[in-house]
């Protein structure tokens, strides 16, 4: 292995803006993961303006934010890091993307009061807000082969109700919670190196299979095949009690 194929660098678009609910834990998670497989593993922050080493980035993570952020943010995405997320990902880059991040990676994402704002259609996707909230825990069935255990666990709060179009594929289906829309049973959303989700929690520190997946897949172009295994019981123990928890009560006698 070159030295150059022993570095890994998180992107993390709009640190300041896209940033609820727990979501750095995503970043912590990609970084310490790789640093224990003796990875040079670095984040570089990319604010709105920023564009500066977006071409070494292995995996960007987009979070999330209520809809006055991502009107800050909307305009910086297409004028300025559009087309080079775009070359990134044909170059073997991967993105997760959460919720807000999730909507502006799409198609559009429209307000409750009818504005509408252009995402960058990097993925096959749309997103309406709703009148009802979603909130609380989610389990999903992944539909993502050889991913093991085959469920994700997290958190979902939010309005928008996103569809998918059909170069996209769901990232599961909904075991318990609302998921993408409360009314179809999926969940997030694949297309290419491309992982779309409402979960938050944060997602990855749970679901230690999924960030091993994303790392894997973005490493494959330095010449890197498989990770060596680690020891995840307790992130599997916190994985297993939210599966028991999502599960329903026996009835009382």
């Amino acid at each position: 292995m070159t030295s150059k194929s022993k570095r890994f660098t998180v992107g993390w678009l709009y640190p300041d803006l896209m940033n609820i609910y727990g979501d750095r834990g995503n970043i912590l998670t990609l970084v310490k993961r790789a640093e224990w497989r003796g990875f040079d593993a670095r984040t570089i922050e990319l604010p709105r303006g920023t564009t500066g080493g977006m071409e070494d980035v292995d995996v960007f993570f987009f979070g999330g934010g209520q809809d006055r952020e991502q009107a800050l943010v909307y305009e910086d995405l297409i004028d300025h890091k559009q087309s080079l997320l775009e070359r990134a990902v044909a170059g073997g880059a991967g993105i997760l993307a959460v919720c807000g991040g999730y909507q502006l990676l799409g198609h559009y994402y429209q307000t409750a009061e009818g504005e509408r704002y252009p995402g960058i259609g990097l993925i096959d996707v749309r997103t309406e807000a709703g009148k009802k909230r979603f909130i609380g825990d989610v389990v999903v069935d992944a539909q993502i082969e050889g991913l093991v255990p085959p469920t994700l666990v997290g958190f979902e709060n939010h309005s928008g109700r996103t569809y998918l179009g059909p170069a996209a594929r769901p990232l599961g289906k909904v075991r318990s919670g609302a998921g993408n829309n409360g009314s179809d049973g999926t969940e997030g959303c694949l297309q290419g190196a491309v992982v779309g989700t409402y979960l938050h929690g944060s997602l990855l520190p749970k679901n230690p299979h999924l960030a091993d997946l994303l790392i894997r897949r973005a490493l494959t172009r330095h010449g890197v095949s498989e990770l060596a295994r680690l020891d995840d019981s307790t992130e599997l123990a916190a994985h297993e009690k939210i599966l028991q928890r999502a599960q329903p009560r026996a009835p009382e006698r």
